[in-house]
C-alpha cells in the first residue's frame, strides 16, 4: 500500500527557500508510532498528518518532528493549506478549518498568500536568574532581555547583527528545559520590521529555518513595542523567510506564501508485531 505525500517549502516565494515540510494527506490516522518513523525518516523539522472531518472543509491536523508530536506548528499548517488548495481538495474562496492539539486554526487563500489565525501567545520575564545565564551562555551573548514563553524561551538582543553572528553551542543548549530557543532583535532593513532566529536542538533541529508558531509571541511583543498591530519578522536563517504578522486581540494571523518542490509516494510499512 502506498499514500502520496509533498514536500512543500512553507514561507517562501521560490524553492529551496523558506522552510520544507512533508505533508501526508490520509483517510484516517494510523499507529502514533508509525507517524513518529515517518517524520524521523523525512528527518525535516516537521512531517503534518492531514485527515478529513466530518464536515466540508474541515481536517484534523497533526505535527511530528523526527522526535516528538508537537503541540502548535505554523510553516507545516501552511504547508498543508498550500497542499489541500494546490489539489483542490478546498477552493480557493473556501477558507480551511484545521482541528489541532492548540484549538480550531483557520487559513485563507488570499492574493497568493494563505493567512492563518493562530493563538497569541504570552510571555513572562520570571525567568530564574540561573536559567538566564544558562541561556546566554549556550548563545555566546553577555546581556539580553530574557523572557518565557508558553513553549519557548526568548531573547530580545539590542541590535540585529548580535542575532545573525550567533554561533551557539547546540550541545549546550540540550539542558535548556524548553522546545527551543528563540533570538530576536530590530530590523536594520526596510524590507522587515524585526529579525529572529530559532534553535531546537532538543528536538533534534539545531536551527528552524522559518519558524510560524515562533512568531505567535514575537509578533504580539514587538507589536506592543512598536505601537502597531501589523508587522512583517524576517527569520536570518541560512534558508531564511517573511512572516507577515497581523495582531488580532488574543489572536495573531501569520501570512505567507509556499511552493511545492515535489510529489511522492510514502509506501504503508506496518511495524513488527513485537517492535518496541
Amino acid at each position: 500500500m502506498s499514500l502520496p505525500f509533498s514536500q512543500v517549502d512553507a514561507f517562501a516565494e521560490r524553492p529551496f527557500t523558506g522552510n520544507p515540510a512533508a505533508v501526508v494527506v490520509l483517510d484516517s490516522f494510523p499507529d502514533d508510532r508509525w507517524m513518529q518513523s515517518v517524520a524521523s525518516e523525512m528527518n525535516l523539522s516537521e512531517t503534518a498528518f492531514v485527515v478529513a472531518g466530518a464536515s466540508e472543509n474541515e481536517f484534523s491536523l497533526r505535527w511530528f518532528t523526527p522526535a516528538a508530536e508537537v503541540d502548535l506548528c505554523g510553516h507545516a499548517t501552511l504547508a498543508s493549506a498550500h497542499v489541500l488548495y494546490d489539489t483542490w481538495r478546498v477552493g480557493r474562496a473556501d477558507p480551511i478549518r484545521f482541528q489541532t492539539r492548540s484549538g480550531p486554526l483557520t487559513c485563507r487563500h488570499r492574493e497568493g498568500l494563505i493567512t492563518m489565525d493562530f493563538p497569541a501567545i504570552d510571555r513572562r520575564d520570571d525567568v530564574a536568574p540561573d536559567v538566564q545565564h544558562a541561556v546566554l551562555d549556550c548563545l555566546g551573548l553577555a546581556t539580553a532581555t530574557v523572557f518565557q514563553s508558553r513553549f519557548d524561551t526568548v531573547v530580545v538582543v539590542e541590535d540585529e547583527a548580535s542575532v545573525i553572528d550567533l554561533t551557539p553551542d547546540f550541545h549546550r543548549m540540550k539542558r535548556i528545559a524548553t522546545r527551543g530557543v528563540i533570538v530576536s532583535a530590530l530590523s536594520s532593513q526596510p524590507q522587515s520590521d524585526f529579525t529572529s532566529r530559532f534553535f531546537a536542538p532538543r528536538h533534534n533541529i539545531d536551527e528552524d529555518p522559518v519558524t510560524g508558531s515562533a512568531h505567535c509571541c514575537l509578533a504580539p511583543y514587538w507589536c506592543q513595542r512598536l505601537g502597531r498591530q501589523q508587522l512583517i519578522g524576517y527569520q536570518a536563517s541560512q534558508r531564511g523567510g517573511f512572516v507577515d504578522c497581523q495582531l488580532r486581540g488574543d489572536r495573531v494571523r501569520l501570512s505567507g506564501c509556499a511552493v511545492t518542490v515535489f510529489d511522492g509516494q510514502l509506501r504503508k510499512i506496518a511495524e513488527p508485531a513485537n517492535a518496541t
